[in-house]
């Protein structure tokens, strides 16, 4: 018999928490709009106590609205290895609580510590299991500087992820990238049976109704530019979000610096939570003055307003190996804004989304290359229209959630 969509329980696993701003923007929004294709989802998640604390109420709220079957369980920090081990073990336990009750016919595991759990429930049960695997995460923390392998015991645990990533694509009912450039890695790999395996490219949505010149406040706006000293005639470069481990923070600022030469009152507008003395510190042996910067959090709606102060963006993001599989968010909510944008190449498939009518690509991060893209900036009339219609056709959270369908409805049946 062909199962009827309302008839499938869905168990979702993530290792991330709901509460979190990740689980906000990355799951959640997902969930709710395949529950209204008639899937019945209980959904297992691991809480930071603060985050939990303060954001529990408004997140059950939220799951209860597309009757979600939420169970969040208390995220372990410490020690290293061994709090992951005891999550683990929760996560196997409640995960066969629940399956008791609610017979799931699919396990949507993200990441690598749920696709532990779902690959076993596979093999125990026969439950259709999804590895959205989120990127190369054995290699990220290694490239990232968490799992040092001069450390002989982080050496044995990238060797056993390694081994387990090769198990999950092998078992895998579905294999979800963010990139078709880690979907195109993948399939290289002689190790993994039955290539190639099914993969389905769904980039990080971006909120494409918040992230509109739709949303710009004029009235804020205004107050902004008085409160940062702008007189609207000045060029202002940004920059959305963290500046921590991925993002290449010197080479954004020597790009800057380099811009100076071109636009003497240029200013550089860091829309982030961290500290300004990181940016500026750095600045300063780089010889870039301190009134060059504008340095700011925002409250998440009004990061549009926040972006409207300026003409263009960056982001620099180290082109490792395991940044292939990556997807920057802040790539789709730029481009949402129909705001121009220069990137490095070698990240994901940022390659192919920026187009010389979205932005600029510099394939060499030095003088020349920032030279060649400033030029290219400052000289090219970008089509807002554009931009933003190429947001929608590869960011869109309809788009994102018509492609998950498909493969629910491939493996259901």
């Amino acid at each position: 018999m062909q199962l009827t969509d309302a008839q499938i329980n869905v168990l979702y696993l993530s290792y991330d928490g709901m509460t979190d701003p990740l689980g906000q923007s990355q799951v959640i929004p997902y969930l709710q709009g395949l529950s209204k294709a008639g899937y019945s989802f209980s959904l297992i998640s691991f809480e930071k106590p603060e985050r939990f604390e303060k954001n529990r109420a408004t997140i059950a709220a939220l799951l209860k609205e597309s009757d979600i079957d939420w169970v969040p369980l208390p995220y372990t920090k410490k020690p290293p290895v061994l709090s992951t081990l005891w999550d683990l073990r929760q996560m196997k336990k409640t995960t066969l609580s629940l399956h008791r009750k609610k017979q799931f016919k699919i396990i949507h595991c993200r990441s690598y510590i749920s696709a532990m759990v779902g690959m076993g429930m596979q093999k125990q049960f026969g439950v259709k299991f999804i590895f959205d695997m989120r990127g190369f995460y054995a290699d990220e923390r290694v490239e990232g500087g968490i799992w040092k392998l001069s450390n002989p015991v982080f050496k044995q645990v990238y060797n056993f992820f390694k081994r387990k990533e090769q198990q999950f694509f092998s078992n895998a009912n579905y294999t979800i990238s963010l990139t078709k450039k880690g979907r195109d890695i993948i399939h290289t790999w002689a190790n993994i049976k039955n290539q190639p395996i099914p993969i389905q490219v769904i980039p990080c949505c971006a909120d494409l109704d918040l992230f509109s010149e739709k949303s710009i406040d004029a009235g804020l706006l205004q107050q902004l530019r008085q409160q940062f000293k702008l007189t609207g005639n000045e060029f202002v470069l940004n920059y959305l979000g963290s500046v921590g481990t991925w993002y290449m923070l010197d080479e954004m600022l020597d790009f800057f610096k380099t811009l100076l030469k071109f636009k003497p009152e240029a200013r550089f507008l860091f829309i982030t939570g961290e500290p300004a003395s990181d940016i500026l510190t750095k600045a300063k042996t780089k010889g870039i003055p301190e009134a060059a910067f504008i340095i700011t959090p925002a409250p998440h709606k009004q990061v549009p307003t926040y972006l409207a102060m300026s003409q263009c963006s960056i982001f620099f993001i180290k082109p490792v190996f395991s940044k292939s599989a990556s997807s920057p968010t802040k790539q789709g909510e730029i481009m949402g804004m129909g705001m121009p944008h220069v990137c490095n190449a070698g990240v994901g498939d940022v390659d192919d989304i920026i187009d010389e009518k979205s932005g600029v690509l510099i394939k060499s991060l030095d003088t020349a290359g920032y030279e060649g893209a400033i030029q290219k900036m400052l000289n090219t009339t970008f089509d807002k229209d554009y931009i933003r219609s190429r947001a929608q056709q590869i960011y869109s959270l309809s788009a994102g959630v018509e492609k998950y369908k498909e493969v629910y409805k491939r493996i259901s049946n």
